[in-house]
């Protein structure tokens, strides 16, 4: 399950969650329901057709008021069956391969579409960016020594906030390993 910590910002859960539920069409099962101080909403898009030829899908994406910040998490599930159904298709119809391809770019598609609603609800609530704490880690939180290039308990890119090497530009996004202007690789240095 993937998790980024925010520090300093409190996510309204439930505006979230709403906010969430608009990037599942009707094709999806959507439900939430309130774990502890833990929202979580759990996603589903899945039929007969679906399940025997891989493409079915599922997320849960969990919102947990933490001191000192939120924490979200969000878990993709039945990868394995897309796994599956490539190697039945390699042997059996090399066709049938595509469609499980097609179903793990669908699902990585909608799980990079809550990421996006996540940080800019965060990002709205915070009034702007929010990089991770100075020697902490903006994905899980924990303390790091002054100057870490990736997180110790992690490895997630500590980065977030530096300039590329090569043009200048600030860095924002967290798991960049290359520069969003230049395309040039994002050394360990500053």
């Amino acid at each position: 399950m993937d998790n980024r910590f925010y520090p300093g910002v409190e996510a309204d859960p439930s505006q979230l969650m709403a906010e969430l539920r608009n990037i599942f069409d009707s094709e999806y099962q959507v439900h939430t329901v309130q774990v502890g101080t833990a929202t979580v909403l759990q996603a589903r898009k899945s039929s007969t057709l679906r399940d025997l030829a891989g493409l079915s899908s599922a997320l849960t994406i969990k919102v947990t008021p933490e001191h000192g910040g939120t924490r979200a998490e969000m878990g993709m599930q039945k990868w394995l069956d897309k796994a599956a159904v490539a190697t039945v298709g390699l042997l059996a119809f090399p066709p049938l391969m595509a469609l499980a391809a097609l179903g793990a770019y669908w699902q990585f598609k909608v799980t990079e579409d809550a990421w996006k609603i996540i940080e800019d609800h965060i990002a709205q609530k915070a009034g702007g960016y929010v990089p991770p704490m100075p020697g902490r880690c903006g994905t899980c939180g924990a303390a790091n020594s002054a100057g870490s290039a990736f997180c110790s308990v992690c490895g997630a890119n500590m980065r977030v906030g530096l300039t590329c090497n090569s043009c200048g530009t600030e860095q924002r996004d967290p798991s960049a390993r290359f520069c969003n202007r230049c395309g040039k690789p994002l050394g360990a240095e500053s």
